[in-house]
């Protein structure tokens, strides 16, 4: 027996989708966008990257595998809303602790499934990512289309999500140093780190050049995060002041702040590049990577032009830049994961490129 829609997605221009309830029921106002992955909705929900933010899964099914306390990517999830086809309440995994459905409900996180997900993501596709009403069935056009004309998406995403103070990560070979800037980051980053022997200090987004040298690095890493890369001035800052002291690597938000350091400009994309399947040139190797991405700013390659930064990698599906360098300040990021968990794995490489200039560093030391 089929039973009545109890919940509804409300969007500005007065479309209408209406779903079944899972998760939490509260109203919330977010972001709407689309995430291409076939695997992985634990990392995904638990990546910091989409704070107030409501992902509609192009995957069918969620929910089947349930949730493991191994694969989180930050211990409280902080995504917006969670939007799918079907929902599986009843996961089939010997490593599943919860279902889905309880940790979105125990982080205050809402659901909708029932949703016709392909004609959801191609309005995304055609008129681009915009602030949406996730809500009961009860709530009428006009009472959500005015919710939402008064709600704004906040701007404090990276203060919220990143830590409060140092922490440290050890490993057992510890060659490098490394001060990990986070502005959200992914718990794989610093595992990945710790595996190639970097023990890896961890400090809040806003931490000063001074304070970061301080712990006397070999390396600095800035992590992904959510939100506009213009919005965080003081990271910003802090890495044009750290520019050629050591080795630099950054990944997504950390991409976009270095080379907004270096003054170049970001932009807004129409509906991002979120998913595990986006194909990448590497234009020093002319090889293809297929890579892992959450973003909606990239770089403007224009504004490049007069900076120092060189382009090593394109996205092969809009052209737009996935990766720069500047060979003379040791300094390079990516657009896209390379800790990608799930996966891919075509870009693991890059953490030991780090990890070469970090010793050839030391090397000349």
């Amino acid at each position: 027996m089929v039973t009545e829609y109890n919940r509804k997605i409300i969007f500005e221009d007065g479309q209408e989708y209406y779903g079944y309830a899972f998760g939490a029921t509260g109203d919330k106002v977010c972001e709407i966008v689309f995430n291409t992955s076939m695997v992985g909705y634990q990392e995904i929900i638990s990546d910091p990257s989409y704070t107030y933010q409501a992902v509609v899964m192009t995957y069918p099914l969620i929910g089947n595998y349930g949730m493991a306390e191994e694969d989180y990517e930050r211990e409280t999830p902080t995504i917006g809303a969670l939007i799918v086809r079907e929902y599986n309440d009843e996961p089939s995994n010997f490593r599943s602790s919860a279902t889905l459905s309880d940790i979105m409900k125990k982080y205050g996180i809402p659901g909708i499934s029932g949703i016709d997900t392909r004609k959801i993501t191609r309005s995304i596709r055609d008129f681009g990512s915009r602030k949406v009403l996730i809500t009961d069935v009860s709530t009428s056009l006009e009472q959500g289309q005015e919710i939402l004309r008064n709600s704004m998406i906040p701007t404090d995403a990276v203060s919220r999500v990143s830590c409060d103070k140092v922490t440290f990560s050890y490993t057992e070979s510890e060659k490098y140093h490394v001060v990990a800037i986070d502005c959200g980051m992914k718990t794989n980053i610093v595992r990945s780190l710790n595996k190639l022997g970097c023990k890896v200090t961890v400090v809040p987004w806003d931490t000063p050049a001074e304070a970061i040298m301080a712990f006397e690095p070999d390396g600095i890493f800035i992590s992904n995060g959510p939100g506009n890369p213009t919005d965080v001035p003081q990271t910003i800052a802090a890495i044009k002041a750290l520019i050629g002291k050591c080795p630099i690597f950054g990944i997504c938000l950390g991409h976009q702040i270095i080379s907004l350091a270096y003054g170049a400009k970001t932009y807004k994309l129409k509906f991002g590049h979120r998913g595990g399947n986006h194909p990448v040139r590497n234009l020093e190797t002319d090889k293809i990577e297929i890579t892992s991405q959450n973003h909606s700013y990239a770089v403007d390659a224009e504004s490049l032009v007069n900076t120092p930064l060189t382009v090593t990698h394109i996205n092969l599906l809009d052209n737009t830049v996935e990766g720069v360098k500047c060979e003379k300040d040791k300094v390079f990021s990516v657009q896209y994961h390379p800790e990608s968990a799930p996966g891919p794995q075509d870009s693991a490489y890059l953490f030991d490129c780090f990890i070469n200039l970090m010793e050839e560093e030391q090397n000349n030391a």
